[in-house]
């Protein structure tokens, strides 16, 4: 079953990220490190083209998310694992925004300490049959205000994924921006990557590590 209850999260965390930065918000320091990247000089560079430079990679055991997929995050951005299994009656409403069609919430990489607003979200599920086009097409239907999809496909670290890039419209604060994931399938489950930001001009400032992530993907 699809569940759109992630489109109000997404909201909610839209505005807390404005308000926060307003009230000058902790800069991440306290979050756990990403671990030290063999692949940060190869795909890296020095944040000026296309791909961001790395800080190190999550995903492994011990990292500060661990995951079916490892991957490179951008110098400067804090990965923090989310709990989406927490009990209780006033958890159990937290618990289901943090679904969306076929994945759960499991990640949060935040851009805010590199000096942009938004975040790389990393979503996983159950393992299935389903390929990742499958996946992400499940993931994106299961959004309201989703228009102009256009889908792809790409290669890195040995993993085949879909991909995607639309227009995202928020009801709750009118307004239309650019947002893009990405799927893949692994014998743990599948991971969709996900990048929104504040407005189409920050997440288009965050694209270089977002390419980053896509190309440093490796099954773990």
């Amino acid at each position: 079953m699809q569940v759109r209850a992630g489109n109000a999260w997404r909201g909610l965390v839209h505005v807390a990220l404005v308000a926060g930065l307003l009230a000058g918000c902790a800069d991440g320091e306290d979050e756990a490190p990403a671990s030290t990247s063999a692949s940060a000089d190869a795909a890296g560079g020095n944040g000026s083209g296309d791909v961001a430079r790395s800080g190190g990679t999550i995903g492994a055991e011990g990292s500060a998310c661990e995951l079916p997929v490892t991957f490179d995050i951008a110098e400067d951005w804090a990965a923090e694992s989310v709990d989406a299994a927490a009990g209780g009656a006033a958890e159990e409403l937290a618990d289901a925004l943090l679904h969306q069609g076929p994945v759960t919430a499991a990640c949060e990489v935040d851009a805010k300490p590199a000096g942009n607003i938004g975040f790389l979200r990393v979503w996983t599920g159950e393992p299935g049959d389903d390929d990742a086009r499958t996946v992400l097409e499940a993931f994106v239907a299961a959004e309201d205000g989703v228009s102009n999809e256009k889908y792809g496909s790409f290669e890195a670290g040995g993993l085949t994924g879909a991909e995607v890039e639309y227009l995202y419209t928020s009801e709750l604060l009118e307004e239309t921006k650019k947002e893009r994931a990405l799927a893949v399938t692994t014998p743990d489950g599948p991971v969709v990557l996900h990048l929104g930001g504040m407005d189409t001009e920050e997440h288009e400032a965050m694209l270089p590590a977002y390419e980053l992530a896509k190309r440093t993907l490796h099954g773990s």
